[in-house]
This record gives structure tokens, C-alpha cells and sequence, in this order.
């Protein structure tokens, strides 16, 4: 339990340096990024390509393990259906992060920074969450 909790932080830690390492917490970053005609930043490409590499990895890695080192088994998800609902909420969730440069990640570490936009970004998502746990799945 121990070892769970340390590598947790050590896993969230590394985490939230890559974001500050990258730029990522910059919410100039994302939306120059998303800025194809304008003043576009390929840094975001650069941090996906190694994201996926990383999950590459440990996908494999979960192919020839039977289970994980410190937990039960692998928790993987075993709905693959593309709903209406999915689709919706992931055009929000993408619209929210082309609009305000942040998602939920770089939103919690950048809360560091102390910036008032920062805050209403994360007190805004946590509203959401309440909301969405409170009322169930919405019907869209």
C-alpha cells in the first residue's frame, strides 16, 4: 500500500514536471498549436508523439505481463462503443481546451502559478465533475 502511494506521486510528480518541462501549463502553447493558418507551435505534436511512444511501451508490456506489479490485473476499459454522448462530450471537452488552453493535467499543475484564470479553470471542472456525478450520465 506503501509502495503504491510512493510510486503514485513519483508517477504524478514526473508527470507534472513533463508538462512544465514542455510548456504545456502555457495556454499559448495549446492554442498556437491549434493556430494552423496563423503563428502555429508544433510543440504539442512533439509531446503527443511522445505520449504515445510511452503508452506503446507499457501497452506491450501489459500484453506479456499477466498483471500488474502492485495492483490485481489491469484495468481496461471494455466498452469500445462511439456514441453520440462520447462524441459530444469529447467536442466540449476539445472546444473547452481550444478555448481556455487547458485540460484537466496542466490545469491542476498550473494551479501553482496562482493565476486567477488557472483557478476558475480548475473550480470550473470540478463543478462539472460534481454535476456530472451528482446527476448521473447525461442524456444527450
Amino acid at each position: 500500500m506503501v509502495i503504491s502511494i510512493l510510486l503514485m506521486l513519483v508517477a504524478g510528480g514526473l508527470f507534472g514536471a513533463g508538462l512544465v518541462h514542455s510548456g504545456m501549463t502555457l495556454p499559448h502553447k495549446v492554442i498556437g498549436f491549434l493556430d494552423f493558418f496563423g503563428d502555429w507551435d508544433p510543440t504539442l505534436a512533439f509531446v503527443m508523439v511522445g505520449a504515445i511512444g510511452v503508452h506503446s511501451i507499457a501497452y506491450l508490456i501489459s500484453k506479456i505481463q499477466k498483471k500488474p506489479w502492485l495492483a490485481e490485473k489491469y484495468y481496461v476499459p471494455k466498452n469500445k462503443k462511439v456514441d453520440r454522448p462520447l462524441v459530444i462530450g469529447s467536442a466540449l471537452f476539445g472546444m473547452g481546451w481550444g478555448i481556455g488552453g487547458y485540460c484537466p493535467g496542466p490545469g491542476i499543475v498550473s494551479l501553482s502559478s496562482q493565476q486567477a484564470s488557472v483557478m476558475v479553470f480548475v473550480i470550473a471542472m470540478l463543478v462539472g465533475i460534481v454535476l456530472h456525478r451528482v446527476g448521473g450520465r447525461p442524456n444527450l
